[in-house]
């Protein structure tokens, strides 16, 4: 019988984590395909120069290899989770890991930017079925008094692969051609598939049929609302803009109101009357934006203000990844003993910090200078990023663990867009301030992040779902 084609019935279903021996692998391809996934959001930025000149493509054209990939990945998160819970998380990740490594490469074989970009858009919603249940399938592969340390792992690739997206890009384009960005991704999802398939978890599967209307509106609401993100820190025609920020708020309402009935809607609104989830996605929302900000605004301080090379950008960028690399896992073992809204607030708190003195950095800081600052901010954003998911993910029923894995990725990703189209708004106010604002207002971000934590701490009354 085929893998993807087993019955729960067939199949033995993970009620409290995988062996020790089946649970490394099966966390070995969600670091693979997920690394991957996460790396794309942020690598195509640092190649989009080289592409454009590559396929003869203007600079506002060629935004859309970035485009694309972000809106396929941003219509399609809580679609394919709510699918998941339908059919099995497995399915969904094998099945969006598997047209990930094809679209990959067609991505590297494109010879014009309009095949580049349809390629693009397979491609992120191949990442979306990878990210979409990924948190889901740590609820099964982990026992529940290791979820702590099982969401650590995953925050920690997140967290890593976007902040050291710019480093790699520049490192593989040093030595390749930019088709290469795409191809190294084909050999290793194929690993990815090779181990996913005898290692995943079998989960539960929910009764109710899928909404493809709600998927559709769903698409509609998030794919104008990014859009409109995107628009605003362009600095686009107010008429648009709002137009743009009116059609996501109808197409929401539309949704909602087609949902109301459902036992599980498809943008979970029933979960965000629990305060804890509420507050953990707020959070999750501030805190990316703030990460946003940095990341997006940081390497045009170094290479325009400082007059860095490109390499020499990539160095700099360096101790905030590595920080958050050795916090994460340390703050994921503590949040199976303390308090997430503790660990995170108190991590935010550190991050607005760091913000703050970055944005505050004398005119010709020295490398000592930023790069203590820089870890300042890791550690602070290593500190909240696992006990956050892990209350999250907690805090919702096991049989709702795929629209709360949903909602994991759409904050993050609503985050980054936000702090992104933030940056852009920053240095259409001030060429040369642009940076010290947008740091400033990460700072901002993350000192409201570390408020929402705190305010976990309060007691509040449980609330039954439906």
């Amino acid at each position: 019988m085929d893998e993807l084609d087993e019955t729960p019935a067939a199949t033995p279903i993970v009620t409290d984590g995988l062996p020790p021996g089946r649970r490394g692998w099966a966390v070995a391809t969600l670091v693979l395909a997920v690394g991957m996934a996460t790396l794309d959001t942020a690598i195509a930025n640092t190649a989009l120069p080289t592409i454009a000149g590559d396929l003869q493509a203007s600079p506002a054209d060629s935004i859309w290899v970035v485009n694309a990939y972000q809106l396929a990945l941003m219509v399609s998160l809580l679609p394919l989770a709510s699918l998941g819970d339908i059919l099995g998380y497995r399915r969904i990740y094998i099945a969006g890991l598997a047209l990930f490594t094809v679209a990959s490469l067609v991505c590297a074989a494109s010879w014009s930017l309009p095949t580049l970009a349809v390629a693009r858009v397979f491609q992120g919603f191949g990442a979306s079925g990878i990210m979409s249940v990924n948190t889901a399938l740590i609820r099964f592969i982990y026992p529940a008094n290791r979820l702590g340390r099982g969401v650590g792992f995953n925050a920690l690739v997140v967290a890593v692969c976007f902040a050291i997206g710019p480093t790699v890009a520049s490192a593989i384009l040093s030595v390749a051609t930019w088709q290469w960005l795409f191809a190294v991704n084909v050999p290793l999802g194929l690993i990815g598939l090779a181990i996913a398939i005898p290692a995943l978890p079998h989960s539960d599967r929910a009764t109710y049929r899928f909404d493809y209307l709600s998927a559709a509106l769903n698409a509609g609401t998030f794919g104008l609302l990014i859009v409109a993100i995107g628009e605003a820190g362009h600095q686009a025609s107010p008429t648009l803009i709002v137009s743009e920020f009116l059609g996501a708020g109808l197409f929401g309402l539309f949704l909602l109101r087609r949902q109301a009935a459902h036992p599980a809607p498809m943008l979970p609104v029933d979960l965000f009357r629990r305060p804890v989830f509420a507050l953990s996605a707020v959070t999750s929302v501030c805190s990316f934006a703030a990460q946003g900000l940095a990341f997006v605004s940081l390497p045009f301080y170094f290479e325009g203000a400082l007059g860095r090379t490109q390499v020499e950008t990539g160095f700099l960028m360096t101790p905030w990844p590595v920080v958050v690399a050795i916090v994460v896992p340390i703050a994921g073992r503590l949040s199976d003993r303390y308090s997430p809204a503790i660990l995170g607030g108190f991590g935010l708190a550190v991050l607005c910090l760091g913000m703050a003195l970055l944005a505050l950095l004398p005119a010709e800081p020295t490398v000592f200078e930023i790069g203590w600052r820089m870890a300042i901010c890791g550690c602070g954003f290593g500190f909240f990023q696992s006990p956050n998911l892990k209350a999250l993910m907690a805090s919702a029923p096991a049989g709702r663990s795929g629209g709360a894995s949903g909602i994991v990725a759409t904050a993050r990703l609503l985050g980054q867009s936000t702090g992104a189209a933030l940056v852009a708004l920053c240095f259409g106010i001030s060429a040369t301030d642009g940076a010290a604002l947008a740091l400033a207002l990460g700072a901002g971000f993350a000192g409201a992040a570390s408020i929402a934590s705190f305010m976990r701490l309060l007691p509040a009354a449980p609330v039954p779902l439906r």
